[in-house]
């Protein structure tokens, strides 16, 4: 299947199987930052936003995406342009071997777009289903907490 799709604000054409999943369709064009972890959508290595909204790519058909939109952490930002999160992961020292990284970013966007001012409990919560076997996700924790604190009640946008 020949298809266009909305990534990352960009318009690209995919060219994929009926069956195949997401995940594999988005590094298979490129989109690296999108890890294939578990395959059954417990790991979060996966995890993209699709319209906004945090979803394990893994298990996602890709023609059942086909006119919506999807981000990768590269769609919030990149090494030149990093967003707030990111930096705040970086400061924090939240991030050691990176597998995780991109799903934890993701899942905290989507939590401070949504409420800018989390509690502990609301930050664990949006960050359930992302398993970092590094940290310990104390780092991660105070990572989002930094990045809300330096997004202000404002939030992002």
């Amino acid at each position: 299947m020949d298809e266009m799709f909305t990534v990352n604000g960009k318009n690209r054409k995919f060219t994929f199987e009926p069956d195949e999943r997401l995940l594999h369709t988005l590094r298979n064009h490129g989109f690296s930052e999108v890890k294939n972890g578990c395959l059954e959508g417990e790991c979060g290595a996966c995890l993209i936003l699709l319209d906004d909204k945090p979803v394990n790519s893994c298990q996602v058909l890709t023609a059942s995406v086909i006119g919506r939109d999807i981000k990768t952490v590269k769609g919030i930002g990149n090494l030149h342009e990093p967003h707030i999160i990111q930096e705040a992961f970086v400061e924090a020292g939240a991030v050691q071997c990176g597998f995780c990284t991109p799903g934890m970013v993701l899942a905290s966007f989507a939590l401070l777009k949504e409420n800018p001012n989390p509690s502990e409990t609301e930050i664990k919560n949006a960050l359930d289903g992302n398993l970092c076997r590094c940290t310990g996700y104390v780092k991660i924790i105070e990572a989002v907490k930094l990045a809300a604190e330096r997004l202000g009640n404002g939030g992002m946008e």
